[in-house]
């Protein structure tokens, strides 16, 4: 069944609950089909049955059958079904089983007209902090107060979205101006981000990037990464908020980690060899 739903559109799945969202859609798909199948043949027959040229008379007492109320009933409950026994249980999973930054990968997303501001917390694995009057579009788009704690050795990326494989993720999310959407439909994640709010998102790859493309060949998709997309319209450049997703081994991330450290220290010791030049 999943199989089918892949064929009219829906990505292939790498994450540890993939299984179980895609179960549901196929659900409530099959059950929208014999919804429209059944009315549709219902409005027809109506057609038929009723058409000017029989000259039905009406029946002023109603309906008299009492299958229609039967089979109402059957559908709504299919329908709580469908929405205790499926639907609750992963939403529930999703808001109550929030992992700890200490047990998960955590990382800050801040969206904004239009683009995607990825902030890592460093070595030391904490945050420093961000203040709204350090806001520089161009050198500093999070506001990240470099003299706070724990902030020396943290570093942000746009649109460039990296995790490894295999881990609890946890994204903290957030947005600087309007409503947005964090899509990545590979990995089954959607949540709206709100200004003035910070939303905790998770979630646990179970493919690397590699991996994912070798599942493209032969495809539409050949050839094309994972990507972050706004599923929110939020404004005239909506069309071109796209970020890019990166899912490493272990080791190819650490290394990636490294890199950015050794970015960061570099940068730090041109800005100190221009202060002191400019001194």
């Amino acid at each position: 069944m999943i199989e089918l739903l892949q064929y009219f559109g829906l990505p292939v799945g790498i994450s540890s609950v993939s299984g179980r969202i895609d179960e549901i859609i196929v659900i409530v798909h099959y059950l929208m089909l014999i919804l429209f199948i059944g009315w549709g043949i219902f409005f027809i027959v109506s057609l038929i049955k009723f058409r000017a040229s029989k000259n039905t008379k009406a029946n002023y007492k109603g309906v008299e059958s009492h299958y229609s109320s039967v089979l109402e009933a059957l559908i709504a409950v299919i329908e709580i079904v469908i929405l205790f026994g499926f639907a609750f249980p992963i939403w529930a999973e999703r808001v109550n089983d929030v992992p700890d930054s200490r047990d998960a990968e955590s990382i800050r997303v801040i969206a904004q007209q239009y683009a995607w501001n990825i902030h890592y917390p460093g070595p030391d694995g904490k945050f420093g902090e961000t203040r709204i009057d350090l806001v520089d579009e161009q050198d500093n788009p999070i506001g990240l107060d470099r003299n706070s704690e724990f902030a020396k050795d943290d570093f942000t990326t746009i649109n460039q979205f990296h995790i490894p494989v295999n881990r609890k993720i946890r994204v903290d999310l957030s947005s600087k101006d309007v409503i947005h959407n964090f899509k990545l439909p590979e990995l089954r994640v959607s949540q709206d981000a709100i200004p003035g709010m910070v939303i905790p998102v998770h979630f646990t790859a179970t493919s690397t990037s590699e991996d994912f493309l070798k599942t493209t060949i032969g495809t539409k998709r050949e050839g094309k990464g994972l990507e972050i997309a706004c599923a929110q319209l939020c404004g005239l450049g909506h069309y071109r908020m796209k970020g890019y997703v990166t899912i490493h081994k272990e080791e190819d991330y650490q290394a990636w980690l490294d890199e950015q450290a050794e970015y960061l220290e570099e940068d730090s010791g041109d800005d100190d060899d221009w202060g002191d030049d400019d001194w």
